[in-house]
């Protein structure tokens, strides 16, 4: 059963140095109160897995020195253009990216939820991207002749990362339409979610909200956070802070920039 941390600090314990942390894209309940703790805290060398993308988090983390390596099919800012500190990392060479797409990162989480050690992806076959990827491997479809199909090997993060609209006592997470973030939780050692509110009731007994509810037992803490996807949107809750975006998108765009918006926006925030 999941523990109902007293702060958002306790409830990200389990996130250590050196761990591989995986976190879900922009807009399916990124933990960025959380992201903005760690950073504080002074994480380091985090080996960051993104299903399948990242923006704001990801560049974030990068900027404040925080990653070891990175695995995703894409860091951005959208409308708001490229990731500044990402671009940084990427043509200065400080930052070691595993460059993939979205369906073979979805499939090497799905490999680690089935408990096996690789999947099949046939997708990949004649993609330069296999060239930089020396841990997927070819094989010959042992059921067909001349079929050459792609393996890639599980994915299985120390603990996965996210932001869910609500829980409930016993930790059972209600993630809604949001279901790659059951995914993650499976196929994770540990998962720690921070969410708006916590529900006065059983959401596994409710015949409506069940459904989209990840089970307590696959969740090892949470922490209510209200807003705490912001500046990222919430599905179904609150949009995006575009404003703030432009706003993070001028600064981070210098080194002395991105330094000024930590101050403000990351160590003032938790002295507020």
């Amino acid at each position: 059963m999941a523990v109902i941390a007293s702060t958002i600090e306790s409830a990200l314990e389990a996130i250590a140095d050196g761990c591989t942390l995986a976190v879900p894209r922009e807009n399916s309940g990124v933990a960025m109160e959380a992201t903005r703790a760690l950073i504080r805290r002074g994480i380091k060398n985090i080996n960051l897995v993104a299903l399948p993308t990242s923006s704001l988090q990801a560049d974030l983390l990068i900027g404040a020195g925080c990653l070891a390596s990175l695995e995703t099919s894409a860091v951005s800012l959208g409308e708001f253009g490229a990731a500044p500190r990402f671009t940084a990392a990427m043509t200065s060479g400080t930052l070691t990216l595993k460059d993939s797409t979205c369906p073979a990162l979805h499939a090497a989480f799905q490999a680690s939820e089935k408990g096996i050690p690789f999947m099949p992806l046939r997708g990949l076959v004649g993609s330069d991207l296999t060239k930089h990827r020396p841990d997927w491997q070819f094989i010959d479809n042992p059921f067909g002749d001349n079929d050459p199909i792609v393996l890639l090997p599980a994915i299985k993060p120390d603990v996965a990362l996210f932001h869910a609209p609500m829980a409930d006592r016993s930790g059972n997470v209600w993630i809604g339409r949001q279901r790659e973030l059951g995914t993650m939780a499976h196929a994770s050692t540990k998962t720690i979610v921070t969410v708006e509110k916590i529900h006065d009731g059983d959401l596994l007994a409710d015949p409506i909200l069940a459904a989209g509810t990840l089970p307590g037992f696959y969740v090892d803490a949470v922490a209510v956070v209200p807003r705490g996807a912001w500046p990222l949107p919430l599905p179904d809750h609150y949009a995006a802070d575009g404003e703030h975006l432009a706003e993070y998108a001028r600064m981070a765009a210098t080194p002395d920039g991105f330094q000024k918006y930590l101050a403000q926006h990351v160590h003032d925030r938790r002295a507020a």
